[in-house]
C-alpha cells in the first residue's frame, strides 16, 4: 500500500506519524499545489490530505487511488461526484476538536473580560513596584456568572461550550441559522433576541448559505454596548469590516477570533490595523489544535485506513 500525505504541514511536526509507516510505504509532501498533485498522486492508494482540492484536474493521475482520508470535518475540498464515479472512497473526521475549541472559547473569554492585557502591562511596565496599593483597580471587570451567553451553532462544539458557561453559572441561549428544531435541555431564541440580550455571544457554527456574513453591520448594532463578541466557527460568518466599525464606534466591548475570511491573513484585512489587544484578540486558527486533538485526529485516519483495507 502506498499511502501519499499531500500537506502534511497542516497536522503539524510533533505529531507521530509511526504508525503510518507499519501499514504501507509512506511519502510526506510539507504542502502541494494543483499543479504539483497529479504527479504526486499518480501511484497512491491512500490520500491523506487536509486543504489540497481534490478533483479530476487533480488526480486524474491516480489510477490505483482507493481511499481519500481528510483530517477534517469538513469535505468542501472534495468533488464527490467525481469520486463517486471513479469508485474512489472518502473519509473524515468529527468530533476530534470538542474539547479543545471549547477550551480555546474560554481562554480568548477570559483574556477579554478580565482585561489581562491592561494587567499584565500593568505589572510588566513596573507600575505595580512600590505601588501604594497591594491591589489595582483601574481596568474592572465582571463575574461570569448570572451573566446571558448566546451561542451561534448549537453542535457538538456549542453544546460543550454551553455545558460548561453554565457550570459557571451563566445563562445560556442560542440561535440555529438554519431554523432546525429545538434541542431538548437548551434554550433555542431568535436571532434579535441572542444579538440584543446576550452579555457574550459566540459563534460555532459551519460556514453554509445560512451563516455566511450573518454578523454584519446591522447584527453587531443590535448588540449591547459592553457585549464580548467571539468567532471560532468560521471566518466568513462574520463581516470583519463592520466588526472594525463595531470596535471602533463601541457598539461591542471586544472581539476575539479564531477563524479569519482569509487564512493566513491577508495584508488587506481590516482587522489588521486594530492593534488594541484588550479589545481584539485574534489567534492563527489555533483553537482545533492541541496535542491531544491532533493526535486523536490521526489515530483516527490511521484506524480509517486499517479498517477500509480489511473489509
Amino acid at each position: 500500500m502506498k499511502i501519499v500525505f499531500l500537506d502534511a504541514k497542516t497536522i503539524g511536526d510533533d505529531i507521530d506519524l509511526s504508525p503510518f509507516y507499519k501499514l504501507g510505504e509512506v511519502t510526506l509532501y510539507p504542502f502541494s499545489t494543483p499543479d504539483e498533485m497529479p504527479d504526486r498522486v499518480k501511484d497512491a492508494d491512500v490520500l491523506i490530505l487536509n486543504k489540497t482540492p481534490v478533483n479530476e484536474k487533480t488526480i486524474y493521475t491516480a489510477k490505483n487511488l482507493k481511499l481519500i482520508c481528510v483530517t477534517a470535518t469538513g469535505t468542501n475540498i472534495l468533488d464527490k461526484d467525481y469520486l463517486a464515479r471513479r469508485n474512489i472512497a472518502w473519509r473524515n473526521v468529527s468530533g476530534y476538536s470538542t474539547e479543545s475549541v471549547a477550551q480555546h472559547t474560554f481562554a480568548m473569554l477570559f483574556y477579554l473580560l478580565e482585561n489581562l492585557p491592561y494587567y499584565d502591562n500593568y505589572v510588566k511596565s513596573e507600575q505595580y513596584a512600590n505601588d501604594v496599593l497591594f491591589t489595582h483597580f483601574n481596568s474592572r471587570f465582571h463575574e461570569l456568572c448570572s451573566m446571558n451567553w448566546g451561542i451561534i451553532g448549537l453542535g457538538a462544539i456549542g453544546r460543550r461550550v454551553a455545558n460548561l458557561a453554565t457550570f459557571f453559572g451563566a445563562n445560556v441561549v442560542y440561535y440555529s441559522a438554519s431554523n432546525a428544531a429545538p434541542q431538548e435541555g437548551y434554550h433555542q431564541v431568535d436571532f434579535d433576541t441572542l444579538l440584543s440580550t446576550s452579555d457574550i455571544i459566540s459563534v460555532h457554527a459551519p460556514l453554509n448559505e445560512y451563516t455566511e456574513k450573518l454578523m454584519d453591520e446591522n447584527a453587531f448594532k443590535k448588540m449591547q454596548s459592553h457585549a464580548i463578541f467571539l468567532n471560532l466557527g468560521r471566518g466568513p460568518i462574520i463581516d470583519e469590516s463592520a466588526l472594525v466599525t463595531a470596535l471602533n464606534e463601541k457598539w461591542i466591548a471586544a472581539a476575539g477570533l479564531d477563524v479569519l475570511e482569509e487564512e493566513p491573513m491577508s495584508a488587506s484585512s481590516p482587522l489588521i490595523h486594530f492593534k488594541d489587544s484588550s479589545r481584539l484578540l485574534i489567534t492563527p486558527h489555533i483553537a482545533w489544535a492541541s496535542i491531544e486533538a491532533r493526535t486523536r485526529l490521526m489515530k483516527t485516519i490511521e484506524k480509517q485506513i486499517i479498517s477500509f483495507f480489511s473489509n
